[in-house]
């Protein structure tokens, strides 16, 4: 019997407009954002909907959004697709999945992302760290230039995306001098990221005690479906363990190649990314090849993979 598994993304796949058609068409996906809506005390739907892109591109503001986008789409295909055997998230996208599994409960995990978005864009001063996307050379190799380069400051990986693609997080004059050292070594590119901050690296760990305040107040229960966490790269279905790996995973590198890997040695051969964008289906398929992916953003890509699940 194949399994299914659910994954979530994160950051970066937001865009103006999404999750709309979802709103327009099903309660469920409407009752979603109306209930984030009201949480935040914010019309989070309409900077989702409408925009400004400026504004949706605010960390604090694309957390949650793309969080709730994730969870419009679950709330929809749970109803009508299978039940998956795992979830997993990338990064932000962790948090979906610890709702989707249950040990969450959508207010909390909405209120817990605006925050960890509001105090990691706060962070760190705008300009002293980077963040840039390095491509076409192996992930040891990323490592030990990292290593090599860094000259006390901090640089590293912060995403472990695919064999062919890691981003690496630190402060910005670190990672500018890796990426001509990073070409040297075989890499086919180097692209820097238009991001607010320098996410998993250690420039978060002060984001680390605010957000434990935060995570402190959330009831947590067991998942009921295990969730493959970012920090561990394994199944967690201990509800004590879920508020530590996610102060964990703030400044440790997502580990998603090991993550998809672990999904398939449990069986899984089908994952159906739900939320914004296809970029997790992609990264999958670059991991390993026999995996099936699906991803699921509006009404159109909901008929098409419910009806090639339906005829498999």
């Amino acid at each position: 019997m194949s399994k299914v598994a659910f994954v979530f993304p994160g950051q970066g796949s937001q865009k103006v407009g999404m999750g709309k058609d979802l709103y327009e068409k099903f309660p469920e996906a409407r009752a979603v954002f109306e209930a984030v809506d009201e949480v935040l005390g914010d019309k989070l739907s309409a900077r989702c909907f409408q925009g400004p892109d400026a504004e949706l591109k605010l960390t604090a503001n694309t957390q949650p959004a793309i969080l709730t986008v994730s969870l419009a789409v679950h709330a929809v295909f749970a109803q009508r697709g299978p039940t998956p055997a795992f979830v997993a998230g990338h990064s932000l996208g962790e948090y979906s999945a610890l709702v989707a599994a249950g040990a969450l409960t959508l207010g909390d995990a909405a209120r817990s992302v605006r925050a960890r978005g509001t105090f990691m864009q706060e962070s760190v001063p705008v300009g002293t760290g980077a963040m840039a996307a390095v491509l076409g050379l192996e992930p040891d190799k990323v490592k030990a230039v990292c290593d090599a380069v860094a000259e006390g400051e901090v640089l590293s990986p912060a995403n472990y995306n695919s064999p062919e693609q890691t981003v690496i997080a630190g402060h910005a004059a670190a990672v500018a001098r890796a990426e001509a050292k990073l070409k040297e070594a075989g890499a086919k590119r180097v692209l820097p990221l238009p991001v607010s901050a320098p996410f998993h690296c250690a420039l978060m760990d002060p984001v680390k005690p605010l957000l434990a305040e935060v995570l402190g107040q959330v009831k947590v229960s067991a998942p009921r479906i295990p969730v493959v966490t970012n920090v561990e790269a394994r199944p967690n279905s201990d509800a004590s363990r879920v508020v530590p790996l996610l102060l964990e995973q703030v400044s440790a590198p997502v580990r998603w190649i090991e993550c998809v890997e672990a999904l398939h040695a449990q069986g899984v051969t089908r994952v159906v990314e739900l939320g914004p964008g296809k970029v997790l289906a992609g990264l999958v398929k670059r991991i390993n090849k026999d995996i099936e992916t699906f991803n699921i953003e509006d009404s159109a890509s909901l008929e098409k993979t419910l009806a090639a699940l339906g005829a498999a």
